[in-house]
């Protein structure tokens, strides 16, 4: 498994390129880990969720990034892609909680929570530490689709027979299809997990899948490029970075929303202080002008809580998917 430095450029030939940024003064930090250190005092590991080129590893990257200036110590990036997000929850969950270990993930940690066998649950085995953005879930097609409309191109084109790919078992992308697509009768969907935001999107570029449910900022380069067509948005009005693109609703489906979180977390019983630090600085990070706008352009919805505000959000969002999954019988098993 590659272990990136977040102080080194990132550059994604396939899924955009993303620099380091300018460095700020560092912050002479009095936070305490409990053991008289004042933190951090050395390297800290951010554990990504999903692979590399997704909006979990851009968050991470651009955020840590950040985080590397002002604290002045290595913010060590590890993708740990699988299950959904489940693996790298299960690692940072497991780690010593002394704030030196941290998980970036997705929405995809909620949903796993009551849905799926033996998953972590981030309300009690990690500590919640900071909102970051979310991105509207959209579906894309390769530019050579003749269809006008996606319900023409699966239905008609494909004749209800297709296949869709996804960042993984349980993302919210992966139940957000199904609920959609398995509503509309006629239509016999197989899923494609991938370990990752940007492989699936790649495998329609490469038209090796029919289309990938995904974000826009990790299609971004590829719409920009015209390589991919956004079909429809899972939104209850036009995205305003997308007005020309139909929501579900206009596109024939069932009138569903959702845009997927980008958060960090900690092992639950990290220090109080630490949490409540890193709160503060990644917060402020996402005030920077550099990175509210690079965020912006690549389509992310910038968001900001303070610590317990995003730990009732992270009790609320599991509650929602729970309800989710009962009504419509889906599993992401």
């Amino acid at each position: 498994m590659k272990i990136t430095r977040f102080t080194l450029p990132t550059v994604m030939a396939l899924a955009g390129a993303f620099c380091a940024l300018a460095p700020q003064p560092l912050l002479a930090q009095a936070t305490s880990t409990g053991s008289g250190q004042a933190y951090p005092a050395r390297p800290v590991r951010v554990v990504i969720a999903f692979g590399p080129g997704g909006i979990a590893d851009t968050i991470g990257r651009l955020v840590g990034q950040k985080l590397h200036d002002r604290f002045g110590q290595p913010i060590v990036g590890d993708n740990r892609p699988g299950a959904g997000g489940a693996l790298a929850a299960k690692l940072v969950a497991g780690a010593t909680p002394d704030g030196y270990t941290l998980l970036v993930t997705t929405t995809a940690i909620a949903v796993n929570a009551t849905a799926v066998k033996d998953a972590v649950d981030p309300r009690t085995q990690l500590a919640a530490v900071a909102i970051t953005a979310s991105a509207p879930t959209i579906f894309v097609v390769h530019r050579s689709v003749g269809a006008k409309t996606l319900l023409e191109y699966v239905r008609t084109t494909k004749q209800g027979r297709f296949n869709y790919g996804t960042a993984g078992v349980g993302t919210t992308e992966h139940l957000t299809s199904e609920y959609v697509f398995r509503a509309m009768p006629g239509l016999e969907p197989t899923h494609v997990p991938y370990q990752g935001g940007a492989a699936p999107v790649i495998a329609v570029a490469a038209q090796q899948v029919d289309l990938a449910t995904t974000t826009i900022p990790t299609a971004s380069t590829f719409i920009r490029q015209g390589t991919l067509r956004v079909m429809a948005a899972a939104s209850r009005k036009r995205l305003a970075a997308l007005p020309e693109v139909p929501t579900l609703a206009e596109a024939g489906f069932a009138d569903f929303e959702n845009a997927s979180w980008i958060a960090f977390f900690a092992p639950a019983r990290t220090p109080a202080a630490v949490v409540k630090s890193l709160n503060a600085e990644i917060n402020n990070a996402l005030r920077q002008p550099d990175i509210r706008d690079r965020l912006t352009a690549l389509g992310f919805d910038l968001q900001t809580r303070s610590q317990p505000e995003f730990a009732d959000y992270v009790k609320s969002e599991v509650a929602k998917w729970v309800q989710v999954i009962k009504a419509t019988g889906i599993s992401p098993n």
